[in-house]
């Protein structure tokens, strides 16, 4: 099943089953008004939607065509957006950039970071930013929303509190991120509002793409209009979204509609290419002492989408352009 939230006017939406194929949706809001409404009546919500999106593949509902631009974020805001850092590639490249050493449990504890949710970004919305001088980077990255997850989760027992997955541009501003780490107190202002795919799929959608956690297709990205990325989202993924889950729950619970994040898709090899620039300004300084890539500017346009076996697409494009306030 593939939900979306669709634009009304209103702060959270209207809540959009959509087809397969993406060429058109379906009204639920006779199920549930908003995706997060749906979220908390999962039970009961749940078996209405798939029953509607049986309906919408059979042609037996009427329907409007698919347009991502009317799409709002799945989840317009959330309660919590907790993003993790499972592909330690991109860790141990990303702290050489800070010239930090990776933390001693790099492999046994993963990184976290909570993050701004109450304004996130839809598929198509502009990436705004005050000054080109702050540094900034689009993050390619796989999500999952939550059910209600109780306070000491253990993976093993995890899979059925995924409700949803989708796909993140976590936008960061690199340059302003080492003086906040520098306090010892994480991000914040490095960390502006993030955007996510149009659609967001139930796990089965993704067939034997989905295990353990882990989503094994490749996630690609564009710059202005030149593919920067192919990489594999599942082999490297150290840490599975079930064991971030496990993670966040040891001390606390988390409620339906939290959304939590892969941090940024990395690959060992290479050629394999990028999800995010701090990635190639890393390499161009091991290869040649620093680096050459620009970070984004007004006007550069970034794109982000994954496809199933098939070639089609599973959760619409990420779509975006920098603009100056």
């Amino acid at each position: 099943m593939k939900l979306a939230t669709r634009r009304n006017g209103t702060r959270d939406g209207a809540l959009v089953v959509v087809k397969g194929d993406l060429s058109v949706w379906t009204d639920a809001s006779s199920i549930a008004p908003t995706m997060q409404a749906a979220l908390d009546d999962w039970s009961r919500a749940e078996p209405k939607l798939k029953a509607l999106a049986a309906q919408l593949e059979a042609g037996s509902v009427a329907n409007e065509k698919f347009d991502a631009t009317a799409l709002h974020s799945p989840l317009p805001r959330a309660f919590e957006w907790v993003d993790g850092s499972a592909y330690l590639n991109h860790v141990r490249l990303v702290r050489k950039a800070r010239k930090a050493d990776p933390p001693p449990t790099l492999e046994t504890d993963p990184l976290v970071y909570q993050g701004g949710s109450s304004h996130l970004l839809g598929p198509t919305d502009d990436i705004v930013i005050r000054d080109e001088a702050w540094g900034c980077d689009f993050e390619s990255e796989v999500a999952v929303v939550l059910g209600d997850v109780p306070m000491g989760l253990e993976a093993a027992n995890a899979a059925p509190y995924v409700r949803l997955v989708m796909l993140v541009n976590d936008v960061s501003l690199r340059n302003l991120i080492p003086d906040e780490l520098a306090k010892g107190f994480g991000f914040f202002q490095g960390k502006p509002a993030t955007a996510f795919s149009p659609v967001a799929c139930t796990p089965d959608e993704l067939g034997d793409s989905w295990q353990g956690g882990r989503v094994h297709l490749t996630l690609k990205t564009w710059l202005n209009g030149k593919q920067v990325g192919d990489t594999h989202a599942g082999p490297e993924m150290h840490f599975s979204f079930f064991q971030l889950m496990q993670h966040l729950a040891k001390t606390r619970q988390y409620s339906a509609g939290t959304i939590l994040g892969s941090g940024t898709v990395s690959n060992e090899d290479r050629a394999r290419g990028i999800s995010c620039l701090a990635e190639q300004r890393m390499i161009e300084t091991i290869d040649t002492g620093g680096p050459k890539t620009p970070f984004l500017k007004h006007g550069d346009h970034v794109e982000i989408e994954m496809f199933d076996k098939h070639g089609k697409s599973l959760f619409g494009r990420i779509d975006q352009r920098v603009k100056k306030v």
